[in-house]
């Protein structure tokens, strides 16, 4: 089982990134064992493309355009369990799934079968001084024009052919740059993983030298039983106290929020009764102008009538909706919620506050020393405790993960030249195939410059120069290699198309997102008879809930490989770090105390008469409903907005006049209603709607909450005067608890920093990462797709290429015969 465990942590750990320790401060009353130690590391899990990283950003939307659909996990998880079909519908949602892809390959393969085909007929076509080849030009009127859009044309297709090459060409020289770099990456993960096994070592011995942190705590409290009992009793009593005095506290802060909001109330009503009339006196204005337009005689035209009516039937909708002059008054609310704020009850509770926070200074007058030594039984435990951390099995572990390290690393270091001597034959052959679109491309450039540059206007299509005639050759050169090289070209494009365009989305992509992991996860896909197959692995316990994406997740948080593994059924710490047993040996004699704290007064009878007053403010008593039926209303029965822009639009419907303008212009004119008055009302009516939330949020209860906080600060009262006593002898009684609690905290924190810190396997999701996200997708897959990318765009636009540098040729080379023109002829 142990040989089993140690493969498998030496398939995951690969690469580790660099730990920064946090600032950490512990709560009060907890131990700070500080941090385990762990040493940096140099390989980071994490690739930057740099100036590329724009390329493959293209190339995936361009991947998501062919492809949007999400990550089939049903079919793959049949593929995988050979159950592909045996479902109906299964070929189809596989074809439905690559029906980019299919349509592509399909597209490109046709490229491949007809280019050669079209360019065999062209030839033969040509041969028989057809399809332009006979060496005659007829003259036209417009042949300048002609030349210059057939050479811009070829110049624009050329430009972005010579993109697309070197969009190929970056994108493999990329590739093998991150090979060449991959040999150091490899070298510093074995560098780093051997400084990870060497460095657990040294973690557990820091968890053996802790022990002391917790006995000097221990010590230190018996030596100061006073103020360490004084606050636990504060502590205790705090429970009931605290929470009694916030909640008056609390209920002093609503008492000022429920002014404010009276206040928000009674101004936002006035505000909104105010503009609403306003608004009535404007959209009646506004109905008034727009009915007598529609009154013109313009309106009784067949065109406009239908248009017309329709305006003039939605006239009604320019009115106000909502209705603020019956919303009653909180006058009377807020001139009593003013008198209840008279008396500063938040004073009185910071009093209360106050007194209580004396309490550990009066226990502490009031205690005794009331513990012996236990020295003996602390070494006792720290020894037993030592003893058993030692215990665990992970010194042979580390020894064999060591080997087989070793042996891994000269393993990879025997076949990375071939590796590298591999990617060399692949980097010059995809170097060929941009050579070949490169001579295509010099001969077009060549071709249009000779040409532009030889050309004369003056000369007949049979005195052209030689300059303009090899132009022409040139052109007719790139035609013939294109025809010859382009299903080359295209049939590689295909290929890596389908190949990587699949990488990405079935790979790369669910991989990102973690689809990938929940396929592995998948019961019986792997092993029929096992439910999970990891933990079959590792524990030959399929039932053990331990997974792919699990482990992944745990080990990207950097957490301990003890939890992310579940090596807790290869052996379990909690069996070695037990000391329950030893806690019956620490049995201490505690003495009595009686300590009086009457002198305590939480909250005194003109607070609590204060918060009566408030309750009974008649807050309870507003008409909530009839505020909250009115601001759930719209300003207006139709959006201004709305019918402005329907009015314009229906006015263009119009004939072009004076009927068109008015009626563009009663539109300005609800928009600027809209703006300048709706607007701030809607605004007025928001502020509104949370004042009345927040009072009627206030008011629920609100005697039945005053009378509950009152109650709980009597209650807090009664446990001061008569209780208080009771409550010091039981935490005396958990003061000792609170001592071997020290021990316990230093053997949870062995357990979780066993479980947590201790051989942290980030290096085991980094590899995966190396693995997958870097050197498959981001090395690979990315330059692959960029490369066809390229490579595809060139091989597209040769088609365009073909044509014009075809018709250009014409203009260019020199003509065996030409039109002749009898010079009798009048000319017209």
């Amino acid at each position: 089982m142990a040989v089993e465990l140690c493969l498998l942590l030496l398939l995951f750990c690969g690469s580790t990134i660099s730990e920064v320790q946090p600032i950490y401060k512990p709560p009060p009353g907890t131990l700070d064992f500080g941090f385990v130690p762990s040493k940096t590391y140099d390989t980071g899990a994490y690739h930057e493309p740099g100036s590329i990283g724009i390329l493959f950003k293209i190339v995936h939307a361009f991947l998501y355009l062919v492809q949007p659909n999400s990550f089939p996990q049903d079919l793959i998880r049949k593929v995988a369990q050979q159950q592909l079909g045996k479902t109906q519908g299964d070929y189809q949602k596989a074809i439905y799934y690559e029906i980019g892809f299919i349509v592509s390959a399909a597209l490109g393969l046709l490229f491949i079968l007809l280019l050669p085909l079209v360019g065999l007929c062209f030839c033969m076509c040509r041969c028989c001084d057809n399809c332009g080849g006979e060496m005659h030009q007829r003259q036209k009127k417009n042949a300048d024009c002609q030349r210059s859009c057939f050479a811009t044309f070829l110049f624009v297709a050329s430009l972005i052919i010579s993109v697309g090459v070197l969009c190929a060409y970056a994108a493999n020289q990329h590739l093998t740059n991150q090979v060449r770099g991959a040999k150091k990456l490899v070298n510093s993960n074995f560098k780093d993983l051997k400084i990870f096994l060497n460095d657990t070592p040294a973690q557990i011995d820091y968890l053996v030298s802790q022990y002391n942190t917790a006995k000097d705590k221990a010590l230190s409290d018996l030596n100061n039983v006073g103020p360490v009992l004084g606050t636990r009793v504060q502590e205790q009593l705090g429970k009931e106290v605290r929470p009694a005095l916030d909640a008056a506290l609390t209920m002093a802060g609503a008492i000022r929020e429920t002014k404010e909001a009276l206040e928000n109330v009674s101004v936002s009503v006035e505000v909104l009764q105010e503009g609403t009339e306003r608004l009535h006196a404007n959209l009646t204005n506004v109905k008034t102008h727009l009915s007598n337009t529609l009154n013109d005689s313009a309106c009784n035209a067949a065109q406009a009538a239908s248009t017309c009516n329709i305006i003039r039937n939605s006239l009604s909708q320019l009115n106000i909706n909502a209705n603020f002059s019956g919303l009653p008054g909180v006058s009377s609310q807020l001139a009593k919620v003013n008198d209840v704020l008279k008396i500063d009850l938040s004073s009185l509770v910071q009093k209360g506050y106050a007194a209580f926070n004396d309490t550990p200074d009066l226990v502490v007058n009031q205690t005794r020393n009331i513990l012996s030594d236990i020295k003996s039984v602390l070494e006792s435990v720290g020894s037993n405790i030592t003893t058993f951390t030692k215990a665990l099995p992970v010194q042979k572990i580390l020894d064999d993960l060591m080997v087989y390290l070793t042996q891994s690393e000269a393993y990879v270091q025997d076949y990375f030249p071939l590796v590298e001597q591999y990617d060399f034959y692949r980097w010059l052959g995809c170097l060929i195939l941009c050579c070949m679109v490169v001579l295509i491309l010099v001969f077009y450039y060549l071709g249009l410059l000779c040409g532009t540059c030889g050309y004369d206007k003056h000369a007949s299509p049979t005195t052209r120069g030689c300059i303009s005639n090899t132009g022409g050759n040139f052109l007719m050169a790139g035609v013939g290699f294109s025809f010859l090289f382009s299903w080359v070209l295209m049939t590689v494009v295909v290929l890596t198309f389908v190949t990587g365009g699949n990488v990405e989305k079935l790979v790369c992509e669910p991989f990102e997102d973690k689809n990938l992991f929940k396929v592995l996860d998948t019961p019986y896909l792997l092993n029929k008879q096992w439910k999970n197959y990891l933990a079959g692995i590792l524990f030959k316990n399929p039932n053990v809930n331990l997974t792919f994406e699990k482990v992944y997740s745990d080990c990207k948080e950097n957490k301990g490989i003890y939890t992310s593994l579940h090596l807790e059924y290869l052996f379990n710490i909690n069996e070695f770090l037990n000391i329950s047993m030893y806690t019956e040996d620490v049995a201490l004699k505690i003495e009595h105390i009686q300590i009086n704290l009457s002198k305590i007064i939480l909250l005194d009878e003109i607070g609590k008469e204060n918060l009566l007053n408030f309750s009974s403010s008649g807050i309870d008593g507003i008409d909530f409903s009839a505020y909250l039926t009115e601001i759930n209303k719209s300003v207006t029965k139709v959006d201004l907005l709305s019918f402005a822009n329907d009015l314009e639009a229906r006015a263009d419907q119009l004939p072009k006049g004076a009927l068109e303008n008015a009626l563009k212009g009663h539109a300005n004119s609800i928009r600027m209603i809209h703006n300048q008055q709706v607007v701030p009302l809607e605004q007025a009516m928001s502020t509104l709607n949370q004042s009345i939330r927040l009072l009627k949020k206030t008011s629920s209860e609100l005697m039945v909450k005053v009378k509950n906080v009152i109650s709980a600060v009597n209650a807090a009262q009664f446990l001061i005067n008569n209780n208080a006593s009771q409550v010091i002898v039981q935490e005396t009684k958990k003061y000792m608890d609170t001592i071997v609690g020290y021990f316990e905290q230093y053997t949870e924190w062995v357990k979780e920093s066993i479980a947590m810190e201790v051989a942290t396997c980030k290096p085991i999701a980094n590899v995966i990462d190396t693995a997958v996200d870097i050197f498959l997708c981001s090395y690979i897959t990315d330059s692959v797709n960029t490369f066809w990318f390229g490579l595809g765009g060139s091989s597209m636009f040769l088609i365009p290429a073909i044509i014009f540098a075809v018709k250009l040729s014409k203009y260019y080379r020199r003509m065996d015969t030409e039109d002749v023109y009898d010079d009798s002829v009048e000319q017209w």
